[in-house]
């Protein structure tokens, strides 16, 4: 496949699109909360045993900026820090229930925005988009989809 082939180029500029609607928020709903924090909600939402040092790369970012922004949701008190019951020298970062709140409020807007979206499609082109996305996702979180 080439890379610079117009499908592949009309991805990349989809991506970019939504890449910047997130970066404003527009998917997170009308929160007070930051956008980078809320991507810290998400990331420990999604798994359990969240650390301040399993979460840098997870969110992209380094280590300092990812202990800054994990302080910024403590101290907004949607995060707070538990002793690991396998390892009591390690913090694992755990939702607090306005953590909960928000997340669950944000998926449900980023679920409705998303239903919108797809409102006039039939079920099977909306069943074909997700296994499609998911597809590439998978295949982008193995590592393929970095330039070489």
């Amino acid at each position: 496949m080439d890379e610079h082939d117009a499908i592949t180029e009309t991805v990349e500029a989809a991506m970019v699109r939504i890449r910047r609607r997130q970066t404003r928020g527009a998917l997170a709903g009308d929160t007070p909360i930051p956008v980078a924090v809320f991507r810290v909600l998400d990331a420990v939402a999604a798994d359990e045993s969240t650390t301040v040092s399993t979460i840098a790369p997870a969110l992209g970012v380094d280590q300092p900026r990812a202990s800054r922004l994990v302080a910024q949701a403590v101290s907004l008190e949607l995060l707070e820090r538990v002793a690991d019951q396998q390892d009591g020298r390690r913090a694992v970062l755990r939702l607090t229930g306005a953590g909960r709140q928000a997340v669950a409020t944000a998926q449900t807007g980023r679920r409705t925005a998303m239903a919108a979206a797809m409102s006039d499609w039939t079920a099977a082109e909306r069943a074909e988009f997700a296994r499609l996305l998911t597809r590439f996702v998978d295949t982008m979180d193995e590592g393929r989809g970095r330039p070489q």
